[in-house]
């Protein structure tokens, strides 16, 4: 600067500039100073939070994978008289079409038909759940003039199935054992009279004991509400006057939330459950809904306030299928098995030898896995016998 000018600095309180020095210092400090190291985790050593942990807490989620992957089988049988919408109701529970081929026959050719068993068979498949449906049709029941012990071929085929069953489950291949047995049979009642008809009662007291039976009112849209009140009264009535064993709904477990149990009381008073079955489409209050059009209205089959529809499909499908299986292995087959087994024991003290009370079928001749499978078992056994021989023999010496 010239001569003429002041050099002006600009001045720094004493107090601030020891505040920054202290700061500077321990700055400086704690750069310096090392920094504490956190413990690391040995190798093999589990938290705290994991020694309270096993893990046998997945087997659910690994038998939902187990079960998931190998699927699932299931086999229902529908009976009653022709004409009472039991094709239409299967289709309609599992929307699927499994009578293409369907011959109908005239009241000429009914009168020599005989009862027959049909079997359709389908894979189905929703949200990677695989199942395989078995639908057991029995054309001619009840049709006939004279219907004396016309149950009879059904009562054969049930049997035939927990037989076929037996024969496997004591075979030597035991893997793979196919379950044709009848899980549930849904037995249609007329709507038109006034309770059970003596072909009605006779029949499910001939099966009560070998399957589980849902009786159901057909074609429930030919009644008024009163009228399938009073319908569902009298045959409530007459089951237990006969003394006829429906399939039971099991009682809740208390854990069970209230919505649960509350759907569980509405099935137990809809029994016998009133239905109506329909593979078309119809448009009501502006939806698509399936349902059956009339001059009067439009019945949806879906709706809870024309029928007991979407009550039967719930139970049969999303809450009841598994104890139906359960029943039918822990009931039903194992009368079944226990009556055989004391049948041959009861023979056997008889006679001194085993004599089978199922009929003796021929035994095939062994297929290649079921060799393969003994030599190995035979190559498996010898190096144990021949130990034992040179045990023998040293013990011996």
């Amino acid at each position: 600067a010239g001569p003429g000018w002041l050099s002006v600095r600009p001045s720094v309180p004493p107090a601030a500039l020891m505040d920054a020095l202290v700061l500077q210092e321990r700055l400086v400090e704690r750069l310096l100073s090392p920094r504490p190291q956190a413990p690391r985790s040995q190798p093999g050593r589990l938290k705290d939070h994991e020694k309270q942990y096993v893990g046998f807490a997945t087997l659910p989620n690994q038998v939902h994978r187990k079960s998931v992957k190998k699927g699932f089988d299931f086999t229902l049988m529908v009976a009653g008289e022709s004409g009472l919408g039991k094709s239409t109701l299967v289709n309609s529970l599992f929307l699927t079409d499994l009578y293409k081929d369907r011959k109908l026959l005239n009241a000429e050719e009914r009168i020599n038909q005989t009862v027959e068993i049909v079997k359709h068979t389908v894979d189905i498949e929703e949200k990677g759940v695989k199942l395989k449906l078995t639908i057991v049709d029995t054309p001619g029941f009840g049709d006939a003039v004279n219907n004396t012990e016309c149950w009879k071929p059904i009562t054969d085929y049930i049997d035939q199935q927990f037989e076929q069953y037996f024969r496997d489950e004591s075979g030597l291949n035991r893997k793979n054992i196919q379950d044709n047995r009848v899980h549930c049979c849904l037995y249609f009642i007329s709507p038109f009279g006034h309770g059970l008809r003596p072909v009605d009662v006779e029949f499910m007291k001939a099966l009560h004991e070998k399957v589980n039976i849902v009786p159901l009112i057909a074609k429930a849209d030919c009644l008024i509400p009163s009228e399938i009140r009073k319908l569902k009264e009298r045959i409530r009535e007459e089951i237990d006057k006969f003394g006829i064993k429906v399939y039971q709904f099991p009682e809740c477990d208390s854990d069970e939330d209230e919505e649960f149990k509350q759907q569980d009381r509405e099935l137990k008073e809809s029994a016998p459950f009133a239905v109506i079955g329909s593979n078309t489409v119809v448009e009501a209050k502006g939806q698509r809904v399936r349902g059956r059009l009339y001059p009067w209205g439009i019945v949806e089959v879906e709706n809870q306030a024309h029928c007991d529809f979407v009550k039967l499909r719930n139970m049969l499908i999303r809450t009841h299928m598994h104890d139906l299986k359960d029943v039918t292995c822990d009931v039903h087959y194992e009368n079944y098995r226990a009556q055989c087994i004391q049948q041959m024991t009861s023979k056997l003290t008889q006679d001194n030898r085993i004599e089978s009370p199922i009929p003796i079928l021929p035994l095939p001749t062994p297929d290649t896995e079921t060799e393969k499978l003994i030599k190995m078992k035979d190559e498996e056994v010898r190096p144990i016998s021949a130990c034992t021989s040179l045990v023998l023999e040293l013990e011996s010496k």
